[in-house]
């Protein structure tokens, strides 16, 4: 029996991409230096984030976004190097060194995982764009939290300079929030 070698075919590819999905699974290539959006939605300064946890830097530097998606993402390559018990907070270290802490809503800690959704495993290598945790938006809010999630370097003192963005919509796994020299 005849068996046709369509992995070459162009019409292979358009079947293939005909069912390719436009989620976040697709590989971002990111510039290094970078962290893309871990999750859709508005960009704000740390300083607009009512909790003087994150406003004030104490946790570390960078920018916030009001979610507005429901998958977030890793905002570079790296190791997955802890995710809290409760789900509510991811941290990653980058193979330069730089630590980060993906922090998903204020005092979401207290809904004890429920809303939250592992995708991965702590201590995994992942690259930018990769799915790490799904979250339930409405239930979050039906609890009365708010969605804003810092995206923060903790290891300030390992940068040159952080500059991040802080206005304007950004896409999940796409946009550019942080630029940093080390």
């Amino acid at each position: 029996m005849w068996i046709p070698d369509y992995s070459g075919s162009t019409m292979f590819d358009f079947i293939k991409n005909l069912f390719k999905s436009d989620s976040v699974n697709e590989e971002v290539v990111t510039k290094s230096n970078t962290l893309v959006a871990p999750v859709s939605g508005k960009a704000i300064p740390l300083s607009e984030v009512p909790d003087p946890v994150f406003a004030e830097k104490l946790a570390g530097d960078g920018m916030a976004i009001i979610a507005e998606g429901d998958t977030i993402v890793a905002p570079a390559d790296g190791e997955v190097t802890l995710i809290f018990k409760t789900k509510h907070a991811f941290a990653m270290t980058l193979e330069n060194g730089l630590e980060l802490l993906i922090h998903i809503g204020l005092e979401t800690v207290s809904l004890d995982g429920e809303g939250f959704e592992q995708l991965v495993e702590q201590g995994v290598n992942v690259k930018a764009g990769t799915p790490l945790i799904k979250i339930n938006r409405d239930f979050i809010l039906s609890k009365g939290l708010s969605l804003a999630t810092p995206v923060l370097i903790t290891n300030v003192d390992a940068t040159k300079s952080i500059t991040p963005i802080e206005s304007g919509d950004v896409v999940v796994g796409k946009t550019v929030v942080v630029n940093f020299e080390v």
